[in-house]
């Protein structure tokens, strides 16, 4: 066998031997690595070959490290010292490959979907919140790292999904976020057959990578709920009448973004949300005004899904908050300063507070106060589980209380959005 220095124009170069016999040319460079030349003159099969003395093998013999053109011969030489390093490690570098394809293989069917369904399947069942946990997972996780081995989610990645929920005015979630994604890679570690040793979430912080719990008392003012209602109205649907029903009902974003017609009792006036869409885990009643009906039957209904905001005709629910929350505010604030010039104050270049979704939540609880509503049946419209021993002796489901004091909360609603105009004298009755 000939032995010399290959290059990619010698490679291109050779031809085979005219009596049929295979042409080995040795590389002078890897010791044991050469090329096969076989086949006619006009379409010759150049192979790359190794020789030596494998690992239960008493003589040199001589394998193939694959064909010229589908490997290069830089790769064919790292190839031939990675084989090399292995036979002196007494590893038979077919074996190593096998595994190393298997693993490959195993990793590969470790996606990050399959142990999560495996963890929502097996850790979730009969823990508290268990629904939103997996709701949560679904969304932000599943979503986003479904068909990645789940071996190469990053600490980065993780940043990134919390890093988007506080951007999107979300803290609260981001903390809740971050606990569900620990526990899922901690039970994967646990399991010890996903082939995960280590969580992306080790040593992380939560202060540090989303910042401290700050309790938020934000609420909004007259002008800036007058603002808020005006504005929901010129972005249309899925956004607009959305930012209503939460003006009038007080429920939790999710669970009117959320929300399905099954769920929905026009004739009897009634909201029923299912417990696992719930916070508590246990189904809320919430009772229709006329104002939340006549918002129900403006919106379009669709024939491929159920879902009440969605863009996509149905079958998801509405999703870009972030987007829509950021046009919300533009059109709020043209809106805002142009109620202040109509009332006679000057608005130009004055912006109001920051706020958040859940402001209106807080916003409506703040409201029911200032009516006469009794304290229990505030916490109840807006699905604060009962305090102390009620939880347990009191099974009264408060119905009519409760619709009675979403009347009052939108008569008195209606009365910032739509004020009276200010030169009608309201007439007393002669007594």
């Amino acid at each position: 066998m000939s032995k010399k220095v290959l290059t990619d124009r010698g490679l291109k170069a050779l031809k085979p031997r005219q009596d049929g016999k295979p042409r080995d040319v040795m590389d002078s460079v890897v010791g044991g690595l050469g090329v096969r030349v076989m086949g006619a003159a006009g379409a010759p099969v150049r192979t790359f070959i190794l020789v030596g003395r494998f690992p239960g093998s008493s003589n040199p013999t001589r394998r193939a490290l694959g064909r010229y053109g589908e490997l290069t011969l830089e790769a064919a030489r790292d190839k031939a010292r990675h084989w090399l390093a292995l036979i002196r490690k007494g590893i038979d570098p077919i074996v190593a490959e096998d595994r190393e394809r298997q693993a490959e293989l195993r990793r590969r069917e470790n996606n990050f979907a399959a142990v999560a369904e495996e963890f929502i399947r097996r850790a979730l069942p009969g823990q508290r919140k268990a629904a939103i946990v997996e709701r949560e997972i679904r969304r932000e996780f599943i979503d986003r790292w479904g068909s990645r081995p789940i071996t190469d989610i990053t600490k980065y990645d993780v940043v990134a999904v919390l890093d988007e929920a506080v951007e999107r005015d979300a803290q609260y979630q981001a903390h809740n976020l971050l606990g569900h994604v620990r526990r899922l890679f901690n039970w994967a570690i646990g399991r010890g057959v996903y082939g995960i040793e280590s969580s992306p979430c080790d040593r992380m912080k939560p202060k540090d990578v989303i910042g401290r719990k700050a309790l938020r008392s934000r609420v909004l003012n007259d002008d800036e709920l007058r603002a808020l209602w005006r504005a929901a109205d010129r972005m249309g649907y899925p956004f607009g009448p959305l930012y209503r029903l939460l003006m009038l009902t007080g429920q939790r974003k999710s669970e009117v973004s959320d929300a399905r017609w099954p769920e929905f009792d026009l004739a009897k006036k009634l909201w029923t949300i299912p417990a696992e869409r719930m916070k508590a885990d246990a189904a809320h009643v919430v009772p229709l005004t006329d104002e939340t009906i006549a918002i129900l039957k403006s919106l379009p209904t669709f024939k491929k899904g159920e879902h009440l905001f969605s863009t996509t005709f149905g079958v998801k629910p509405v999703s870009g908050f972030s987007k829509a929350k950021a046009r919300l505010d533009r059109t709020m604030l043209r809106t805002w300063r142009a109620l202040g010039r109509v009332a006679g104050a000057d608005r130009r270049g004055k912006t109001f507070e920051d706020w958040v979704i859940h402001d209106i939540r807080r916003t409506v609880r703040t409201g029911l106060s200032a009516l006469p509503v009794p304290d229990l049946v505030r916490e109840l419209v807006i699905a604060h589980a009962k305090a102390g021993m009620h939880k347990v002796y009191d099974q009264y489901a408060y119905l009519d209380e409760k619709r009675r004091a979403l009347e009052l909360w939108a008569q008195r609603l209606r009365g910032i959005v739509e004020p009276a105009p200010s030169n009608v004298v309201r007439l007393m009755a002669r007594a």
